[in-house]
């Protein structure tokens, strides 16, 4: 575990388990690296060096003021990749991640990227507007922005015993143990960050940094998420990367990092073998 210092001063957090071909986990809104520990320690396992960062504002990072944006995430994993000289590395982001991931190759390039895998990601645009007319209205982003504002211990609470990890649905058995994992993590944000990134993972185009991906691309989306649907997220950057691969998980939920941990730690660790011999 360390840190490094972005160009503003911030201090960003990072986990850095086991040796082999670097992979790198951009975790989601508005938790922490912690999200990400069993395919962390599944991939360690399994002959990979996994590296996993706290975003700033986010988990042991500098809860900065400003800088709660994807140009500035993107800005802040280059420093943290190029701290560690990092190359033929494979970056995967889950829900914002997929953002912060995708913005990073639209600013920073592929020179240092083997592969990318976006999980539950909100590319390629989660928001709907003229140009965009599938997406999410933003009235729903302002609900989550008002349950920030008014309660967001409740907020966070709501989002794990609900949509998060489709706990609402008949038959759910998600445990209680994984619902107060996603709160703690989530309480640990800074509040003004992580009010600040419901705007920068809804309200952000990734649509250009899509078309610049020029590395194999993996897409795993779940066909019942509530948070980032299907349709606006998985199955949309998968028809606008050129050459990308879509898995689907059949009646899956939003957070398939715990609800289909064994089956997505499989898929991950066939695309970085099927990388390496290529």
């Amino acid at each position: 575990m360390g840190f490094v210092t972005a160009a503003d001063g911030a201090r960003i957090f990072y986990k850095d388990w086991g040796s082999g071909p670097p992979v790198l986990l951009s975790h989601g809104w508005p938790l922490n690296a912690d999200s990400w520990e069993a395919q962390a320690l599944f991939l360690a396992e399994h002959g990979h060096r996994v590296i996993a960062h706290d975003r700033r504002g986010h988990g042991r990072s500098d809860q900065t003021w400003h800088g709660n944006d994807m140009d500035t995430y993107a800005d802040d994993l280059a420093t943290l990749i190029d701290a560690l000289d990092l190359r033929d590395l494979t970056l995967v982001g889950f829900s914002t991640g997929g953002g912060e991931v995708s913005r990073y190759v639209g600013r920073h390039g592929t020179g240092r990227v083997a592969g990318i895998v976006l999980v539950s990601a909100v590319p390629p645009f989660m928001l709907r507007t003229d140009d965009n007319p599938g997406g999410v209205p933003v009235e729903v982003f302002d609900d989550i922005r008002a349950g920030s504002v008014t309660d967001r211990s409740q907020l966070y609470h709501d989002l794990a015993d609900g949509p998060f990890f489709g706990n609402n649905r008949p038959g759910a058995d998600v445990s209680e143990g994984i619902r107060d994992a996603f709160w703690l993590q989530s309480m640990a944000s800074g509040h003004r960050n992580a009010y600040e990134c419901i705007a920068a993972f809804s309200a952000t185009d990734f649509r250009g940094d899509l078309d610049s991906f020029d590395v194999p691309t993996l897409v795993i989306h779940g066909d019942d998420d509530q948070v980032v649907p299907f349709s606006v997220g998985g199955s949309a950057s998968a028809a606008r990367i050129k050459d990308a691969e879509l898995k689907v998980y059949a009646g899956a939920p939003h957070g398939i990092t715990d609800t289909h941990k064994e089956r997505l730690g499989a898929d991950l660790l066939a695309f970085l073998r099927r990388e390496e011999t290529h």
